[in-house]
């Protein structure tokens, strides 16, 4: 049994509409002068990127912007934005403008700026040193949560695989949320991003509970503990009540703030806790298919809670309540059906997949995906329910 658990986050969190004004603040706490700002092709298009740079040239400071984020960055891209900056500026301060892939790519080229190396060094838990080079992280999506983990996803091109960095000194010195930037999203990836921002706030939430996760030592995923499931309840309240508007009304603020503090409370909740089935199945299939990850976490999101609902029907029926679903009166099971049919209801109204058919994936797929997502120790052994071969399988069938 472990009985000691631990709550890391971001040193700083700056939320509101307006706050990419708070920027030079910001950056004079952090003592910077020399800043390289990460960004990616779209954003720089839709003129977003030019905001920032517009505020920091106003306020005096020394810039060079690299545009080239792609996502799930390959590893290349780290050493290439790392020479750029070193070779324009040496920067002594990093901004990440974007989604996921320009926050994860910023992260690991701090971690360069501070320790020096090979991104693939520290591929892997508790690898980093120390401190990463001040890192200022602005989401443009409410979804990976990722200006507040402790993760970093990248592509290693030379094995096909999708590696982590993972250490608590990943997390950015500053989270600069300014639900403005998110207005000009599409459905499409309003919706993706929102329900992978749901997938996190339940995963952490019906985590096993951190006595009785099965690891030794110092984990990054610690399962069930009680800030995060304060933080991950409260996210899923706003994600339930906010996701299907954010994408049929764009312009709807009020909806895009809640989006955007539902993914920052729910990265906060599963950067401690960790996410579980969902997670571990989404890994195989995303090297099956195409499919943006957030839409396949989403799309196993109900049939992993049905997988589970018999072993926390306490916390499935808070999740069901959160979609204002009454679960007076109900048995265990019926609850838990509840609950999962909620987040299938969302699904649809935000035109998102709800079988693996409509994405690619067939009968003969299931065993190799459900062999695969039984070695992700750290994810399989935070679910609530111990998985099995056989009951993966089980639960992909009828998600096909």
């Amino acid at each position: 049994m472990r009985n000691v658990w631990e709550y890391f986050s971001t040193g700083q969190i700056v939320f509101g509409n307006g706050a990419i004004r708070e920027l030079d603040r910001v950056l004079k706490r952090l003592k910077a002068n020399r800043v390289l700002l990460v960004t990616d092709p779209g954003i720089k298009q839709a003129g977003i990127a030019d905001k920032v740079i517009s505020i920091l040239q106003d306020a005096g400071y020394t810039i060079v912007v690299y545009d080239k984020a792609v996502p799930e960055p390959p590893v290349s891209s780290v050493l290439e934005c790392f020479a750029f900056a070193k070779d324009q500026l040496n920067p002594d301060a990093v901004i990440a403008l974007g989604g996921g892939s320009s926050i994860d790519l910023a992260k690991v080229v701090a971690l360069l700026m501070a320790h020096g190396g090979h991104p693939l060094d520290y591929v892997g838990e508790n690898l980093v040193p120390g401190p990463i080079a001040p890192l200022v992280a602005i989401p443009t999506t409410a979804g990976t949560g990722s200006e507040v983990t402790s993760v970093a996803v990248l592509t290693d091109t030379d094995n096909n695989l999708k590696v982590g960095v993972s250490d608590n000194y990943l997390r950015p010195a500053v989270a600069l949320l300014d639900p403005e930037l998110t207005l000009g999203l599409p459905p499409y990836v309003t919706a993706c991003a929102g329900i992978d921002a749901l997938s996190h706030a339940i995963e952490a939430y019906t985590a096993k509970n951190h006595k009785y996760i099965q690891a030794e030592g110092s984990i990054l995923f610690q399962g069930s503990i009680p800030i995060s499931d304060a933080l991950a309840m409260e996210a899923i309240r706003l994600i339930a009540g906010n996701l299907t508007v954010a994408v049929q009304q764009g312009s709807n603020v009020e909806a895009r703030s809640n989006m955007l503090l539902g993914s920052l409370l729910a990265g906060l909740a599963f950067s401690n806790a960790g996410t579980a089935a969902a997670h571990a199945l989404a890994y195989p299939i995303g090297g099956l298919v195409k499919s943006p990850h957030g839409e396949v976490t989403g799309l196993l999101l109900p049939y992993v809670m049905d997988f589970n609902g018999d072993v926390e029907p306490e916390k499935m029926a808070n999740i069901a309540r959160a979609f204002h679903v009454n679960v007076d009166g109900l048995t265990d099971r019926e609850i838990a059906e509840k609950a999962s049919s909620a987040v299938l209801d969302t699904l649809r109204a935000i035109g998102l997949p709800t079988k693996l058919s409509q994405i690619g994936i067939r009968e003969e797929d299931i065993p190799h995906i459900a062999q695969t997502a039984l070695t992700i120790a750290r994810l399989v052994r935070n679910n609530p329910r111990v998985p099995t071969q056989k009951g993966f399988e089980e639960l992909l069938r009828k998600a096909l």
